[in-house]
């Protein structure tokens, strides 16, 4: 009878541990079942801090100033051959463009007429042609020949022609020298001679005034708007001036002019809490169309009835890039931070005091943290030093330093930020 009893209770009793088993299963399924719900749900919960870099920007809508001065001459309405190409640099007095002459394409025509009777003599003529110097022109005009495919510049490949141009004409003068006196080639010659000469001596060059970089953009807003005086740049004056944003500046077939390459300006209008706190001598970045970047410093500052500020950016890189636009959209980077990158969304604010919570262990600790930089996403964070936490008033078990990859929660609870204390 025992024997049975005892069987029973053993039997219950292992019923029991069973269950007991399987309440301990299903409550560990339960819960890792709810950590791994929380964590598809927040899987990045928590983070390893890093260095990292924030910058505080905005876009805006430029008018650029110019230190630039047009030029022009007598026969504009001629149209001109541009010597110096777009955006290049020239010399004070080195000659930019010339004006087309009147009567110079049938010049023109003629000595291409004269140039082929010139060949035609030349290649019946070959015993004419061998001495040394002829075959010295010879090669330099293939060499110049092969270059040319691979010029992209409206100046090299009007050099290289000049020089082609040079050869050829070096060539037919000594194939007309050797040939018998009064010979056709040797008049040909000189009648392409006299051409040529009518075109250069009556040419009207216009040379540079001042050294700077060459434009050909020229949209009668040159003397509109100048570096001498800003006060009358306020915002009313600007949009009065109907200019479209990113239009591009056509180039003129009459007038050139020289630019300082070396000082420019860009006058934009904000009303961001960085433009109207920002103060004269201010060093920035701003981001050219290109998305060069350029330092560029606060030279002048109007303060608008609208509660906006105008400032004046002044800069001394990149000016070439702008040549084509007067009016055009860009970004400037008021400031940026390096260090201990942290999002806020994982800083806690208490008593003016900035803190974050750190998972060592197993444990969680409140971190007293500085903040240098801030943007509506993340800060920059940094350590008190130690006289500065002598002035502060904080709990003993808070800690005070934060270190390279230190795990930081996310959005920490307030159960979480209590468990600290």
């Amino acid at each position: 009878m025992k024997n049975n009893k005892s069987k029973k209770t053993h039997k219950i009793k292992l019923i029991l541990f069973r269950f007991f088993l399987i309440i301990i299963a299903l409550t560990v399924c339960i819960a890792v079942f709810r950590s791994v719900f929380v964590l598809i749900k927040n899987p990045t919960d928590s983070f390893a801090v890093k260095n990292g870099t924030i910058s505080k920007e905005e876009n805006d809508i430029g008018y650029i100033i110019r230190d630039e001065t047009v030029v022009t001459g007598d026969n504009y309405k001629n149209g001109m051959e541009k010597i110096i190409d777009e955006g290049q640099k020239a010399a004070k007095n080195e000659k930019i463009f010339r004006y087309y002459l009147n009567g110079e394409d049938e010049l023109k025509n003629k000595i291409a007429d004269i140039d082929k009777q010139i060949e035609g003599l030349m290649q019946d003529n070959t015993e004419n042609l061998t001495s040394a110097d002829i075959k010295l022109l010879n090669v330099n005009i293939e060499e110049e020949l092969s270059k040319v495919n691979d010029l992209n510049s409206i100046q090299k490949i009007a050099r290289s022609k000049n020089t082609l141009i040079e050869n050829l004409k070096k060539k037919a003068q000594i194939a007309g020298e050797l040939s018998p006196s009064g010979s056709k080639l040797k008049e040909l010659v000189n009648e392409r001679a006299e051409y040529e000469n009518q075109l250069t001596k009556n040419a009207e060059y216009i040379s540079a005034p001042e050294s700077g970089l060459v434009s050909y953009r020229v949209d009668g807003f040159e003397e509109k708007l100048t570096i001498t005086d800003f006060s009358k740049y306020n915002i009313n004056f600007l949009n009065g001036l109907n200019i479209k944003s990113g239009q591009i500046i056509t180039e003129s077939n009459e007038e050139g002019k020289i630019v300082n390459s070396y000082d420019c300006y860009i006058a934009i209008n904000s009303k961001t809490d960085e433009a109207k706190s920002a103060k004269v001598g201010r060093k920035v970045t701003i981001v050219l169309p290109s998305t060069k970047k350029v330092e560029a410093k606060i030279s002048y500052i109007i303060n608008e009835d609208d509660g906006s500020v105008t400032l004046f950016l002044n800069f001394h890189e990149g000016i070439d890039e702008l040549l084509q636009y007067r009016k055009t959209s860009f970004d400037i980077i008021w400031w940026n931070a390096s260090g201990y990158k942290i999002p806020n969304s994982a800083i806690i604010t208490q008593n003016d005091l900035n803190y974050v919570i750190r998972t060592k262990n197993g444990y969680l600790e409140k971190v007293l943290i500085k903040i240098k930089k801030q943007t509506d996403d993340y800060s920059i964070v940094t350590n008190y030093s130690s006289s500065e936490i002598k002035e502060l008033t904080i709990d003993k078990n808070v800690k005070t330093s934060i270190v390279l990859y230190d795990e930081i929660l996310l959005k920490p609870t307030e159960n979480q930020i209590n468990s600290t204390k």
